[in-house]
């Protein structure tokens, strides 16, 4: 009944894909990718879980993470997550790399500030988050690509939050993001791996 009526939350989140689902179809075909994705996901769960994380929403190869704002300001435990998720589907890469011939990689956006959450539906009843921190997250994470980096922070988050010592972030310029009247400072781990 939290959500019956609309509410004003700060909330972060993050949108997190798998890089290159299109190729790896046409590899493993419609019924091995979701074999893929679900393992990744049942993987990930308790990561999620264990750096204060909940889980959204599922969207094809796309998982939505949230946190309360207030949650991450003092040890960025949305940060930690995704260097956490990197860590384990490393550590099992090898048996990812058994059972489906590749090991999964992934892009994320991340961004926090105010929502609106609250109950939609009636046969199929479900909490929904809307605004310009969700679109932002979003489009964070599309513009991966074309930077080649696994992550993007917005400089609005990092400079809401204390960043963790061992997720060291530098800054990759601004960037136009489609619904936004000004241009978007962004972040990106030092130490991950630049993706193709």
């Amino acid at each position: 009944g939290r959500y019956h009526r609309p509410v004003r939350e700060d909330r972060v989140f993050m949108f997190l894909d798998l890089a290159e689902s299109t190729a790896l179809t046409l590899r493993l075909g419609d019924v091995g990718v979701h074999a893929l994705i679900s393992q990744v996901f049942f993987d990930i769960d308790d990561v999620i879980l264990e750096h204060g994380g909940e889980v959204h929403r599922y969207i094809g190869d796309e998982v939505v993470i949230t946190w309360p704002l207030a949650g991450c300001r003092d040890n960025g435990p949305c940060l930690s997550c995704f260097q956490a998720i990197q860590a384990l589907i490393a550590k099992r890469a090898e048996a990812y790399r058994q059972t489906f011939g590749v090991v999964p990689a992934f892009r994320a956006g991340l961004h926090g500030g105010p929502v609106v959450a609250g109950e939609c539906g009636d046969s199929k009843q479900e909490i929904v988050y809307f605004g310009d921190t969700i679109n932002t997250a979003a489009r964070l994470r599309s513009a991966c690509k074309d930077l080649k980096v696994p992550l993007l922070v917005s400089g609005e988050l990092v400079r809401r939050i204390v960043v963790p010592a061992n997720v060291p972030l530098e800054s990759r310029g601004r960037l136009w993001l489609s619904g936004r009247s000004e241009e978007t400072q962004v972040f990106a781990p030092k130490i991950m791996a630049e993706i193709s």
